[in-house]
């Protein structure tokens, strides 16, 4: 049986690394998702896989309607994975950034996920055994000053994804979860931290976060962390919460500083 996975956040940095990687799976095709319709053509001519693309901004009221219709007419309405990969963030305190900063993060990283997921549940229902794998972060699981809105949106993304991996295993939908912490791209080269032997186990590559996708999606693991240390400064927040939150409130804090900043940056708007 064939495999249909849609890759969103697709025309860069793990969006883009995990579409080339699904693509040497066999018997696999791939619909591609981001803004930037000239960075998706010329990925899906590149890979060696049955590729379609829809340029889309996952916030637009018809966007879950033109992806469904995008798989029924392509590709016979089915899907057998999704990657929720999109997302983006505006750093700010909520004393400059306000509601308004959290309801615009709020409003790709989670609201959008949320939107496209149900108008793809049914086919991934159908089109089961399937797997839908959200791209979080370790700020996901632990703030730092300045970030509150992306870390409010990557919670919320967090605890939503353990609700729908219970709901859906009866259906047959395996529901994964990944956590990348500072994610080396073009636009973060992340040039300071890997010159520090105490920081440089804090920054990963694109496709090492593409192969926790894939390691969620085939091998059903419900979640990972990239790299996978960070999974310390998690285990840190929930056992000595006051600790680390000194630590951060401090702006020090070394390693675990560094970690809780992960992800930051802008990748996905795509």
């Amino acid at each position: 049986m064939s495999h249909v996975a849609v890759v969103t956040g697709a025309s860069s940095g793990i969006g883009e690394e995990t579409a080339r990687l699904l693509a040497t799976r066999p018997d696999t095709s791939l619909v591609l998702v981001a803004r930037r319709a000239e960075r998706l053509e010329a990925l899906a001519a590149a890979l060696p896989c049955p590729t379609t693309f829809l340029a889309a901004d996952l916030t637009a009221d018809d966007a879950p309607a033109r992806v469904r219709a995008h798989l029924e007419e392509r590709h016979g309405g089915r899907c057998t994975l999704l990657v929720n990969n999109a997302g983006a963030s505006w750093r700010a305190t909520f004393a400059d950034g306000g509601w308004a900063n959290v309801q615009r993060t709020m409003a790709v990283n989670f609201d959008a996920v949320v939107r496209l997921t149900e108008a793809l549940l049914p086919l991934l229902r159908a089109s089961a055994p399937s797997a839908i794998v959200n791209v979080s972060s370790t700020a996901g699981r632990i703030a730092r000053p300045g970030a509150g809105a992306y870390s409010a949106s990557k919670f919320a993304l967090a605890g939503w994804t353990d609700a729908l991996y219970a709901e859906e295993r009866a259906h047959g939908v395996h529901v994964g979860l990944v956590l990348p912490g500072f994610i080396e791209t073009e636009g973060f080269p992340a040039a300071e931290l890997r010159a520090k032997p105490h920081t440089r186990w804090t920054v990963s590559t694109p496709d090492r976060a593409a192969a926790a996708i894939a390691e969620c999606a085939y091998a059903g693991r419900a979640e990972r962390y990239v790299p996978r240390p960070y999974v310390l400064a998690a285990a840190a927040r929930l056992l000595l919460p006051g600790l680390v939150r000194r630590v951060l409130a401090g702006g020090g804090g070394g390693a675990l500083t560094t970690a809780t900043g992960a992800d930051a940056q802008d990748r996905a708007a795509g």
